[in-house]
């Protein structure tokens, strides 16, 4: 497996071609030498980069000699290379060179049994009722994509290339700001641009991939894995890690308005549950405010039209958490016009041992942060609440949020969030609100998305079910005045507040405290509080 520091010492075209054209005098099929090559141009094997002729038997013909002769890179020049499935390979570096476009060609539409020129992609997994009701369909069927392998090690694809998942579906109904043309899980129809299944020592690097179907990448257990300097313009999610070990995200830009941009989950996808542990995510950009391909092209055009309603593009755990979090460390990010960080465990497993550093957030369109231990639990029958514990959250500044939501940190009675400790944080919100003596709802079961808890009470912080609480060095500052208090704080056990400023009256609202500590704040007087039912500082 040729890894990026290796395949840039190669990067010239010219040398790549040297290469390829030594692989072509050295092909071992008949009537050549006999020596296996190192590069497998697909030009060698048929594939003509037209825009107009299918390629995909070419490519795989191309993969399949590559990995038969013990591996090496296949090698795809410039041009547009319409493609149904391509299978991937153990052992097999695809390199997409400047200028080389993989096309997903059109799908069956609807009540069609074939599509481009006959072609269809591979056929899904049959349905499995043992799995298939714990997370939607896109999630537990990986073959129905642009690229797939299962059981695979030892692989790449490398390259500055494009994959554009033009024909591919994003499996979400008839949405009318994203255009749908085909039906996810119709027989034929592609929906992802590449996923992967029960795979090791994986790389992804310096591609992009424009309008990626339901995932850009959907990689479920893959251990080892390495994703380096992608950029994602895409109509659903950017990557979804589910069920990973080892993984380490770097560099990468992703816009994906309709769905999650980073995600981090573990489902029951593979027929048991599995953590995905030992995670890094750093350097990348994620956003949901550009119209889909402007961030791609450069020309970033905001997404103005009143219709569109999501914004989400963010960095989150979950929401499939059958298996659990642990090991998870996320720092030097940005979001921007997106839904903010969200952290949630709903199915029944630890989320625990995360540490968030220096994030910085732009127009964010719901919660800043958004920390969630419930009980939706949507698995096998028998599972307990999970538990949500030992998260750090440092340096981290927000600007011009929404004020409707604040950061929301809840968990559900007799199941507490547990040791959060939470420090250097700036939270600016556009502000104007009224007082309210909204009581929130719980929504223990449901789908935690942010917005379904309703206005909060307060500004800055809603934090609920909480034990071991520190938070030290915060400040909330409304654009506008802002009349609910900046924290409110319900059952909550053990909480220090240290050098804490926003604004006074009021500061905060206390019910069902315990332990509460405040000291060298700016938004109220020193306090010590042994346990109140109910009480408003400031």
């Amino acid at each position: 497996m040729l890894r990026r520091r290796s395949m840039l010492a190669l990067s010239g075209s010219g040398l790549l071609m040297a290469g390829a054209s030594a692989a072509a005098a050295a092909d071992p099929r008949p009537g050549h030498s006999g020596k296996s090559p190192i590069f497998y141009n697909v030009r060698d094997y048929g594939a003509r980069g037209d825009g107009k002729a299918v390629d995909t038997p070419a490519i795989n013909q191309a993969i399949d000699a590559c990995a038969d002769a013990g591996g090496g890179t296949v090698f795809i020049p410039a041009g547009d290379y319409l493609c149904f499935t391509i299978r991937l390979r153990s052992h097999v570096n695809i390199h997409l060179s400047q200028g080389c476009r993989i096309i997903a060609a059109d799908s069956p539409k609807p009540g069609e049994t074939n599509g481009y020129m006959g072609g269809r992609y591979d056929l899904a997994e049959p349905q499995d009722p043992a799995i298939e009701p714990f997370q939607d369909y896109g999630h537990n069927h990986w073959r129905n994509s642009l690229f797939w392998g299962e059981g695979l090690q030892d692989l790449s694809i490398t390259g500055p290339g494009l994959i554009w998942g033009r024909g591919l579906s994003h499996g979400r109904g008839d949405v009318k700001s994203m255009g749908n043309r085909f039906t996810a899980a119709q027989p034929g129809v592609g929906n992802k641009a590449i996923a992967l299944k029960n795979c090791r020592n994986v790389a992804f690097s310096d591609f992009s991939i424009l309008k990626g179907g339901h995932f850009g990448l959907l990689l479920t257990g893959v251990d080892n894995l390495t994703i380096d300097n992608l950029t994602i313009d895409t109509d659903r999610d950017g990557m979804d890690i589910d069920c990973c070990r080892n993984v380490r995200v770097s560099n990468c830009f992703v816009n994906s308005p309709w769905d999650d941009g980073i995600c981090p989950k573990s489902s029951f996808a593979l027929g048991y549950a599995r953590a995905t542990e030992n995670v890094t995510i750093t350097n990348c950009y994620v956003s949901g405010c550009w119209e889909l391909g402007t961030m791609l092209d450069g020309s970033f055009k905001r997404n103005l039209d009143p219709s569109y309603s999501f914004r989400t593009g963010r960095i989150k755990l979950g929401t499939e958490s059958n298996g659990g979090f642990k090991n998870i460390a996320i720092s030097n990010c940005v979001f921007e016009g997106c839904g903010g960080l969200a952290l949630e465990t709903v199915d029944g497993a630890l989320l625990e041992d995360v540490a968030i550093s220096n994030v910085t957030m732009r127009d964010i369109s719901n919660c800043p942060i958004f920390i969630r231990l419930g009980a939706r639990m949507r698995g096998p029958a028998g599972a307990q609440v999970g538990a949500l514990r030992r998260v750090s959250i440092n340096n981290l500044v927000s600007h011009n949020s929404e004020s409707e939501l604040c950061a929301l940190i809840s968990g559900i009675p007799g199941h507490a969030i547990e040791d959060l400790h939470m420090s250097n944080i700036f939270l600016d919100h556009r502000g104007g609100a009224r007082a309210t003596q909204i009581r929130v709802p719980e929504l223990e079961t449901m789908y935690p998305d942010p917005e379904r808890f309703g206005p909060m009470p307060a500004h800055g912080f809603f934090v609920r079910h909480v034990r071991n609480l520190e938070m030290n060095h915060i400040e909330v500052r409304p654009s506008a005045p802002d009349a609910r208090p900046a924290f409110y704080l319900e059952d909550v056990s053990r909480a220090d507040f240290f050098a804490i400023t926003a604004p006074r009256k009021p500061a905060f609202e206390l019910r069902d405290v315990t332990d509460f500590r405040l000291g060298w704040s700016r938004i109220a007087e020193d306090a010590v509080i042994k346990s109140v039912a109910q009480q408003v500082i400031g």
